[in-house]
């Protein structure tokens, strides 16, 4: 009887591995890569049903007297439903990478979650809200942005060049001089 070679499992994690050694397991995973593909069509739906969305909030907007014109609170309005189609754009990048690769990409999950942050910060009516929610959002704001930092590789190539301590110079014998 054959052993199986290990595998290094660390060089790429696949949580939906096709070639996992339990078949049950391996039905199973390809089910839910199914679902993932359909949730992929369902996600191009939506992008499609947000453009309508925008459209219609343009036109809406613009058709009212005085026509051609728009309030800011009509601009915010737009930008919102805006930003609500680039993240659902943001999630089927995320879905077809994890599709692709059967490893959810950290980094863009959270610039997706950044996007989406974003898009509460501009349409955010600063009247209505109160203290405690802006500062809540700020903290929120903060940690992503920590987080993609961290993620993104900037954090560990500063404290590794930063942890280099650069060798000493080569010191010659030092030999007193006449």
């Amino acid at each position: 009887m054959a052993e199986e070679e290990p595998r290094d499992e660390s060089a790429v994690h696949q949580e939906l591995s096709a070639d996992f050694h339990d078949p049950l397991i391996r039905v199973l995973h390809g089910a839910i890569r199914l679902c993932i593909k359909m949730l992929a069509v369902l996600m191009v739906l939506v992008i499609f049903l947000g453009v309508l969305d925008v459209v219609y909030h343009l036109y809406d907007a613009l058709k009212e007297p005085p026509i051609l014109h728009l309030t800011v609170s009509e601009i915010f309005e737009i930008f919102g439903a805006f930003m609500v189609v680039l993240i659902a754009v943001e999630i089927f990048i995320n879905i077809r990478l994890y599709l692709g690769s059967n490893t959810l990409p950290i980094q863009l999950v959270v610039a997706t979650a950044l996007m989406a942050i974003a898009r509460k910060v501009i349409v955010l009516d600063i009247n209505e809200t109160s203290a405690e929610y802006v500062f809540a959002i700020g903290v929120v704001t903060l940690a992503l942005g920590v987080t993609y930092w961290l993620v993104s590789g900037s954090a560990a190539t500063k404290i590794r060049s930063a942890a280099k301590v650069e060798p000493a110079p080569e010191s010659t014998s030092a030999q007193p001089r006449d």
